[in-house]
């Protein structure tokens, strides 16, 4: 890798290789989702109530970071945890009980013994699934051209509500008729997404 420097005068790393393409971008994202929800799933296992709700908090404003890299879309971290925490307190309480649960698994942990036995095996869980949906719904909203300046958390709650059946294993509804979901890409599948 080549450093060069811009017209601010900091230094930007730069390759040779070719830009990618839509669907390495996809797919490097996906990975990203993947990686970071296994971290957010150790994280959950944090002995300490809140402590844990915290560095999930964390590991998902970090992946929204990372994201962002990948799309090329301007990151500021002060925006991010607002879009998390809107995404988090708005659209998923009301297609999954995850808040609730990550809240409850995590106040949990203070009953000695059994209390983080319990906390031990939900936490995790719902930190990851909580992760994993977080991050497909911003793939699908950089995919699409969007920003974290013009980001709508309810746009999403039907892809939320499938992704969440997907984690489950149940087979998604199809959509009501008549009401479009977020926009994609033209041209471009949003399967595996």
């Amino acid at each position: 890798m080549a450093q060069e420097t811009n017209g601010s005068g900091t230094a930007e790393e730069t390759t040779g290789s070719v830009e990618m393409t839509d669907e390495m971008r996809d797919q490097a994202a996906s990975q990203v989702v993947d990686r970071f929800s296994l971290w957010s799933g150790g994280a959950g296992l944090i002995p300490v109530p809140i402590l844990d709700v915290a560095a999930v908090g964390g590991v998902q404003l970090l992946m929204l970071r990372r994201l962002s890299e990948i799309y090329g879309v301007p990151f500021s971290e002060n925006r991010g945890k607002s879009i998390i925490a809107s995404l988090a307190g708005s659209v998923l309480p009301a297609s999954t009980a995850t808040t609730t649960a990550m809240t409850v698994g995590s106040l949990v942990k203070g009953v000695p013994g059994i209390g983080w036995v319990a906390g031990a095996l939900t936490m995790p869980v719902f930190s990851a699934g909580a992760t994993y949906i977080i991050g497909k719904v911003f793939i699908q909203h950089f995919a699409s051209g969007g920003t974290l300046l013009d980001f709508n958390p309810p746009d999403y709650r039907e892809f939320i509500k499938a992704q969440r059946e997907k984690l489950t294993g149940r087979s998604p509804a199809p959509p009501p008729a008549g009401e479009p979901g977020p926009a994609t890409r033209k041209g471009a599948s949003t399967a595996g997404s």
